[in-house]
């Protein structure tokens, strides 16, 4: 898993092949094969991998935010992750999620209920799909606004890029 996750990082997706993470690893051209059948399966296990970290980060955001602060703690966490791990962040956004998979789909979603369980705290219940949708969408608009450059930031300052979530954040959350 480190030696793909490592050229995922240095690469792309399209570089990543089992042959290529064998040779990383220092093992046979055979024996990633053991652990999965095919590409898309290394591509799944990363992507499983990546959201069981989020899901692990988020927990510690969650429980470590003062009072008040979950949910820029939350955003900060989301965004600081998509920066430190650019090429598995999107890995796990934009390769559509396989029914085949759904190993990656339940990671998935027990990172999203982190976010959505606390986003829906105090909400009547007819609104919660779309304050989860809208603050969802407003914390990964970031992370992406980020990881493509668009958002001005002074290269690796988290602290730059963790302000501008908490301004964002706080903004969208008062109106």
């Amino acid at each position: 898993m480190s030696a793909a996750l490592t050229l995922l990082e240095e690469s792309s997706e399209a570089a990543l092949s089992l042959r290529a993470v064998a040779r990383r690893a220092g093992v046979s051209a055979n024996a990633p094969y053991r652990h999965y059948p095919d590409k898309d399966a290394l591509l799944a296990a990363l992507a499983t991998h990546g959201f069981n970290e989020l899901h692990g980060r988020l927990l510690d955001a969650r429980d470590s935010a003062p009072a008040g602060q979950e949910l820029v703690c939350l955003a900060q966490s989301y965004v600081r992750y998509a920066v430190e791990h650019p090429a598995l962040f999107r890995l796990m956004f934009n390769r559509p999620c396989d029914p085949s998979h759904p190993e990656v789909k339940t990671a998935g979603d027990a990172a999203y209920a982190v976010i959505s369980a606390h986003v829906v705290a105090g909400t009547p219940p007819e609104l919660h799909e779309a304050r989860v949708t809208g603050w969802w969408s407003l914390v990964h608009g970031l992370a992406s606004l980020v990881l493509y450059g668009k958002l001005p930031r002074d290269d690796g300052a988290i602290q730059q890029v963790e302000e501008l979530v908490r301004s964002a954040v706080t903004a969208m959350s008062r109106s």
